[in-house]
Parts: structure tokens; C-alpha cells; sequence
């Protein structure tokens, strides 16, 4: 089962940009397709970002344009770059596969973006 270490969040202000990454404990080559899902307080986690092992994207609209998804299949780590951060970004962040694994959940990274 592979485990999954998310890193890269913190604390911006509104309109700046993080880099998170997913770094995988074993080989992701074979995971058809991964995301990056979120989780505000109070909400349900969502999944936000897509890409298959061919690199097909797919975002959720509120996302789109602002957030983009990689993967390095060498490395066993994906990536999601966001720019112009919103307050409504704010959430913990989690990397897994799609449809996800359960046993594979991580810690998740926190992102704050204040106004």
C-alpha cells in the first residue's frame, strides 16, 4: 500500500502562491490517476485536481486557471502549484489516488490565505 507525505503549505496572503508535493513511498507509475483533494473547516472534503498517468488535467471550477497539477512518476511525487490564492482556499490539503485508497491517506498540509 503506498503512503503518501504532503508538504509545501503555510500561511500566505491573499493572491500568492504556494507549491505543495506529494511525495509517495512507493511507485505511483501504475495509479492510473491522482488528485489533490481539500478540506475547509466545517466542510467535506472535495477533490480540486486531477491528472491521469498520461497527464490528461481536470480541476474544479473554482480552482481552474489559478491551480495546476503535475506528476513525476520518477520520483513518485505530485505536485500542485497555486497562484492567486483566495481566503477560500484555505484547507488542509491532501494528495491520493482517484478513486482514492483509504489506507493511503496522509497527514495532509495546511494552507492559509489571508485577506
Amino acid at each position: 500500500q503506498v503512503q503518501l507525505v504532503e508538504s509545501g503549505g503555510g500561511l500566505v496572503q491573499a493572491g500568492g502562491s504556494l507549491r505543495l508535493s506529494c511525495a509517495a513511498s512507493g511507485s505511483i507509475f501504475n495509479i492510473n490517476a491522482m488528485g489533490w483533494y481539500r478540506q475547509a473547516p466545517g466542510k467535506q472534503r472535495e477533490l480540486v485536481a486531477v491528472i491521469t498517468r498520461g497527464g490528461t488535467t481536470t480541476y474544479v471550477e473554482s480552482v481552474k486557471g489559478r491551480f495546476t497539477i503535475s506528476r513525476d512518476n520518477a520520483k513518485n511525487t505530485v505536485y500542485l502549484q497555486m497562484n492567486s490564492l483566495k481566503p477560500e482556499d484555505t484547507a488542509v490539503y491532501y494528495c491520493n489516488a482517484v478513486p482514492y485508497s483509504a489506507a493511503s491517506w496522509g497527514q495532509g498540509t495546511q494552507v492559509t490565505v489571508s485577506s
